[in-house]
């Protein structure tokens, strides 16, 4: 694997707002990444949240009062937080609903400080620009209540079509990385959510495949699967990598364009074969680069011990975090850079 391709970072860094992002990262790592996120700063720091309040202060939608509110549970059974479901209000034409999700505007005020930036010489030339976007099903099982919400996702994924397009708009393709992040589809499959419908895994292939055959060619397009971290820790502790290999071979399959890349997460503990093994029938497609998610704060010699055994089923890989670090203390930032350094050097 390339140099510049031996990093991926999921997208949330723990700094004040993107150029501050963009100069540490390019800094510490700059030689090893070929694409540069804006850290997801400010109101877009706690992931979709923002959205919700988006949603929640949107004329057509109100609280749906016939549903109780939604318990928000991690791996050990503690509820995070609890989550008041919303709905159409009644009347509503959902075809007439326009969302405006935001992530457009955050983009393009960040792709104009990145340019500034790379043009100086402060960013290596040959980084793209990450945009890290959520599917519709993000925001449709937190926030959005069992009835409303497969019309809630023809809505809003043509919200996020459309602020994909005035991305591409603007940014020029040979200079953006697209990542479509997959969290609630990965939960699903883990029968995190009671209330999935039975057609769930064709329901969540077709709508990943048509979010990637939005990207234009030419836009280096992947996804990051996810077990969610709210806490700084997954929603489900994976018995093994089955389940993000048949989410990774069923992308594969839905989506007609190229898949540049595909990040999935391993848990800190997982220096067993068992967790990897099922990678060995993940059909990779030409041209994919498979990250693993295996690099985990102040833990080189567990890095190492995952890296080694990850090589005995992965094939070629890059590395990168579990997840996003915006929710981890801002403290641990430098380990973070560091472990990431250090194991970049030693691929």
């Amino acid at each position: 694997m390339e140099t510049r391709d031996r990093l991926h970072l999921i997208g949330s860094i723990p700094l004040d707002n993107s150029e501050q992002v963009f100069r540490r990262l390019a800094d510490e790592l700059g030689p090893f990444l070929r694409c540069m996120p804006d850290g997801e700063t400010g109101e877009r720091s706690r992931w979709v949240y923002f959205q919700r309040q988006m949603l929640q202060g949107h004329p057509a939608m109100e609280i749906d009062p016939t549903v109780p509110p939604y318990k928000f549970v991690q791996w050990n059974g503690k509820v995070v937080r609890e989550i008041e479901q919303l709905r159409f209000k009644p009347g509503i034409d959902p075809a007439t609903v326009v969302f405006e999700t935001g992530y457009d505007k955050a983009a393009l005020a960040s792709w104009e400080i990145f340019k500034r930036l790379r043009g100086s010489g402060a960013i290596p030339g040959h980084v793209r620009f990450q945009v890290c976007l959520p599917t519709p099903q993000a925001s449709g099982y937190l926030y959005v209540s069992g009835p409303a919400r497969e019309t809630y996702f023809t809505v809003y994924e043509r919200a996020l079509k459309a602020a994909l397009a005035n991305i591409v708009k603007v940014i020029p393709a040979a200079d953006l990385s697209i990542q479509w992040d997959v969290c609630q589809e990965v939960l699903a499959f883990e029968n995190y959510f009671k209330d999935r419908p039975a057609h769930y895994k064709k329901q969540i292939f077709d709508m990943l495949g048509r979010l990637g055959d939005a990207v234009p060619e030419g836009v280096e397009m992947g996804y990051h699967l996810c077990y969610g971290s709210p806490r700084d820790e997954h929603l489900v502790q994976p018995k093994d990598s089955a389940i993000l290999v048949e989410i990774m071979n069923g992308i594969a399959a839905a989506t007609r364009r190229r898949v540049d890349f595909l990040h999935i997460p391993v848990p800190r503990d997982r220096t067993d074969d068992a967790y990897y093994a099922p990678l060995k029938d993940f059909t990779r497609p030409t041209g994919t680069k498979l990250y693993l998610g295996l690099l985990h704060h102040d833990d080189a010699a567990g890095d190492a011990r995952r890296i080694d055994v990850a090589r005995r089923h992965a094939g070629d890989f890059g590395l990168s975090a579990e997840c996003g670090w915006g929710r981890t203390e801002p403290g641990r930032l430098p380990g973070l850079l560091k472990g990431h350094r250090t194991a970049a050097e030693g691929l």
